[in-house]
């Protein structure tokens, strides 16, 4: 359990600044996660604007912080 938020967003924060993959890196990483996706049956949907009311107001709240 992380007992001290403001310390472990600072961490996190750091180690995205030194980590630094190169384009080819994540297209891999991108390409793996589709993989993976459509493995688990998740893509492609069936209904693309299912849910989308949930997303919006996801969006809302993290682009708001």
């Amino acid at each position: 359990m992380i007992k001290d938020q403001k310390l472990w967003d600072q961490f996190e924060r750091e180690l995205l600044k030194k980590e630094e993959l190169s384009l080819e890196q994540k297209y891999r990483i991108l390409n793996s996660m589709l993989r993976e996706a459509l493995n688990l049956g998740i893509l492609p949907l069936e209904d693309p604007l299912e849910g989308i009311e949930v997303d919006i107001k996801i969006a809302r709240i993290v682009n708001a912080l």
